[in-house]
């Protein structure tokens, strides 16, 4: 069987403007990327999101993804990813519905739990436990899902979430639904994952509901071998058909790769040599990422990463030396 091809992602919540937007949406598609992806936070400076350790993130996610897929003619745009407990069901099954007409079938819909207990309660959203929390998960995806279908929607969903009687307008141009990534750490969440979505992302286990090095020090190598069987146990038949993201926190292309590491060693509680072998890194210099990426393929089943936009011009190059494959 032919390895699948990789794919890379630029995750950001920086940008300040639109003009930063639309800068770093062609840059990506100049460069060869497959998606600039936005992440879901609304609190502004403060203490929520300081005591979350978190930054905060100045411009709207949504917004941000319809203004990249109309500056640009190939580049997927989405979300990495949205909190279910941010919105509601329906008002956003109609939302990326409309941008997937608007960007022709471009649209890579992400979703969570939600894990920034401050940033809920500043908003005034409640933060309940993470079991209720993926359930209301699953009950949104079943929402988006029979949205898209053009069939009457009929949800009725054990976390509350209730949707009947209508069926979803528009139509996305991507039949029956734009495909759909579920992000997280936990066994649960990643459960959920390998039965219901498309893509499963694999992210630090934030259960702190804050930034914290336990995330790093939880998702070592052994630990994400063992998410992968929580994964292939829970997929069962439709494991071979899914797709699997990681997202790299410590990125540094160059040779002297303890320098490189080194700014992360305090965010991942590890030493430089630790961060660098670590599943969410990638660090050396180019032949030794492309080298490390194709280990990784065959070890862990990965193909898809997404990389935070600050790395977007260094980063190129490995994009560049995969983009044959």
């Amino acid at each position: 069987m032919t390895p699948a091809p990789f794919r890379f992602g630029i995750r950001t919540m920086t940008a300040t403007s639109g003009s930063e937007v639309r800068t770093l949406a062609r840059k990506a598609q100049d460069l060869g990327y497959w998606a600039l992806l936005f992440t879901d936070h609304y609190a502004g400076p403060g203490t929520a999101m300081t005591s979350a350790n978190h930054p905060p993130q100045p411009l709207a996610p949504i917004p941000m993804a319809v203004l990249a897929g109309e500056c640009t003619e190939r580049l997927r745009v989405g979300f990495r990813v949205l909190a279910a407990d941010y919105h509601n069901p329906v008002v956003l099954a109609k939302e990326l519905a409309t941008i997937d007409e608007f960007t022709g079938g471009r649209l890579e819909i992400g979703l969570g739990a939600g894990w920034i207990e401050s940033e809920y309660d500043a908003m005034g959203v409640p933060f309940q436990s993470a079991g209720a929390r993926i359930e209301r998960l699953e009950d949104v995806v079943t929402v988006i899902r029979q949205f898209m279908s053009g069939n009457e929607v009929q949800v009725r969903g054990r976390s509350g979430v209730s949707a009947h009687g209508f069926s979803g307008l528009p139509r996305p141009v991507q039949r029956p639904c734009p495909p759909i990534a579920i992000g997280g750490g936990g066994k649960r969440v990643l459960q959920l994952a390998a039965r219901c979505a498309d893509t499963i992302a694999l992210n630090f286990d934030n259960r702190a509901g804050k930034l914290t090095p336990d995330g790093p020090r939880g998702s070592t190598r052994d630990r994400t071998l063992e998410r992968l069987e929580w994964i292939r146990e829970a997929a069962g038949e439709r494991f071979p058909a899914l797709n699997l993201e990681i997202g790299i926190a410590a990125l540094g292309v160059g040779s002297d790769v303890a320098a490189l590491a080194a700014p992360y060693e305090a965010f991942f509680g590890m030493r430089a040599d630790e961060v660098a072998a670590h599943p969410h890194a990638l660090i050396g210099d180019v032949a030794a990422i492309v080298e490390e990426l194709h280990a990784r393929r065959e070890t862990f089943g990965f193909t898809t990463y997404t990389i935070r936009e600050t790395e977007v011009e260094r980063f190129a190059p490995v994009v560049g030396a995969l983009s044959d494959e």
